[in-house]
C-alpha cells in the first residue's frame, strides 16, 4: 500500500509542473503576439504620420515654388515694360498720347464719349482695348507679354518706324493708327490726311495703307481733331474706306466730330472710344479709367477703351487683371 501512494505522489508533482511550464510558454507566446501587434499599431501610427508631414513639406515648397515663380513673372513683365518706355523714348520721341501736344492742352479733359442708351445685358459685358501708336517691336513685344486681348493700332511705316508694317504682318489681327489733321498738334507723322486732300488723294493713301496692311478691317484717327470736324472731308475719307472694306472707328479726338452724320448717310453703323486710358500719365489715374471702362460697359454691353504703349499704361493694365473678371476682353472685331 505503501509503494503505490508513492507513485501517485509523484504523477502528480510532474502534472503540476508541467501545467506550470505550459502556463509560462502560453504567457510568454501571448506577451509576444501582444507586443508585435501593439508594435505594428504604434509603428503604423508613426508611418502615418510621417507620410502627413512629408506632404505638408511637399505641399509647401510647392506653393513657395510657384509664388517664386509668379513673383519672377511679375518681375519678368515689368523689367520688358521698363525697356518699352527706355526704347521708346529713344525711337518714337514724337509719340503723343493724343493730340494735345503742346503746353496747354493737356490741361483740358478729352472730349466726352458719345451719349448711349443704357440697355439691359443679357450675355458678359464685352470691353475692347485699344493701343494706339504701336510702331516698334518693343511695343510689340510688351503687350503680347500682358497675355490678354488686347487690340494692336499700327501706325502706317515712316523713316521713325519703317517696320510697323512687316510688324503687324506677324499678328493675326491689327488695326491701322491713321494719321490725320489736328487743330493744333507740334508732332504730325508724316502724310498726314488733310481736310484740303481730293478725294483721289485720299484714296490713293486708302490703297496705300491696304497694300502696306493688307489684313487690316479697322481703322481709327490718329489725332484728326480738324478733320474729323470737317464733313466734305470725312465723306472723302469713309467713300475711301468703304471701296476697300475697312470700318472706321473714331478715336473722338474732337466733340465735333462728324463721323457719326457721314456715317449715318453711307448706311453704316458709328462706332466710336468710350474712355481714354492715359490722358493723364500716372498709374493710379489710368486705373480709375479703367474701372471706368468696365463700368460703361456694363451699363451698355459693349465699351470701348483707348491707350498707348505707355510704361504705366501696361503696368496698370497688367495690375488689372482682377478687375476684368466682370467682362469680357475682346479683340475690336468681336465687339460689333
Amino acid at each position: 500500500m505503501a509503494k503505490r501512494k508513492r507513485k501517485k505522489s509523484t504523477n502528480s508533482v510532474f502534472l503540476t509542473y508541467l501545467a506550470w511550464i505550459l502556463a509560462v510558454i502560453a504567457i510568454s507566446l501571448g506577451a509576444l503576439v501582444g507586443g508585435y501587434y501593439i508594435g505594428y499599431e504604434d509603428a503604423t501610427s508613426d508611418i502615418n504620420k510621417q507620410v502627413k508631414i512629408d506632404k505638408k513639406k511637399r505641399l509647401t515648397m510647392l506653393k513657395q515654388i510657384e509664388e517664386a515663380s509668379s513673383k519672377k513673372e511679375k518681375k519678368s513683365v515689368n523689367t520688358r515694360l521698363k525697356y518699352v518706355l527706355k526704347k521708346e523714348s529713344k525711337v518714337n520721341k514724337g509719340a503723343a498720347a493724343h493730340e494735345y501736344g503742346d503746353a496747354i492742352l493737356p490741361k483740358q479733359a478729352p472730349p466726352k464719349r458719345l451719349k448711349r442708351d443704357v440697355r439691359k445685358v443679357l450675355s458678359k459685358p464685352k470691353l475692347a482695348i485699344i493701343i494706339d501708336d504701336v510702331s516698334v517691336r518693343s511695343h510689340v513685344n510688351a503687350i503680347k507679354s500682358l497675355g490678354i486681348p488686347l487690340t494692336m493700332s499700327f501706325l502706317p511705316p515712316s523713316k521713325f518706324h519703317p517696320n510697323s508694317a512687316k510688324l503687324a504682318a506677324k499678328e493675326n489681327f491689327y488695326m491701322v493708327h491713321l494719321p490725320m489733321e489736328a487743330q493744333n498738334f507740334n508732332a504730325e507723322e508724316p502724310m498726314t490726311l488733310r481736310i484740303s486732300d481730293s478725294d483721289a488723294k485720299i484714296s490713293q493713301r486708302i490703297q496705300e495703307i491696304k497694300k502696306a496692311f493688307p489684313k487690316v478691317a479697322y481703322i481709327n484717327n490718329h489725332t484728326g481733331s480738324k478733320f474729323t470736324s470737317n464733313e466734305i472731308a470725312m465723306n472723302r475719307l469713309i467713300y475711301a474706306l468703304k471701296a476697300q472694306n475697312i470700318n472706321f472707328i473714331d478715336s473722338r479726338t474732337t466733340a465735333q466730330t462728324k463721323a457719326p452724320k457721314v456715317m449715318k448717310n453711307f448706311g453704316l453703323n458709328y462706332v466710336a472710344r468710350d474712355v481714354f486710358l492715359d490722358h493723364a500719365m500716372d498709374k493710379a489715374s489710368i486705373i480709375i479709367q479703367i474701372k471706368r471702362a468696365i463700368k460703361i460697359a456694363k451699363l451698355h454691353g459693349t465699351a470701348i477703351a483707348i491707350g498707348h504703349p505707355h510704361v504705366n499704361t501696361l503696368l496698370a493694365l497688367n495690375e488689372s487683371k482682377k478687375l476684368f473678371k466682370d467682362v469680357e476682353l475682346v479683340y475690336i472685331n468681336r465687339l460689333y
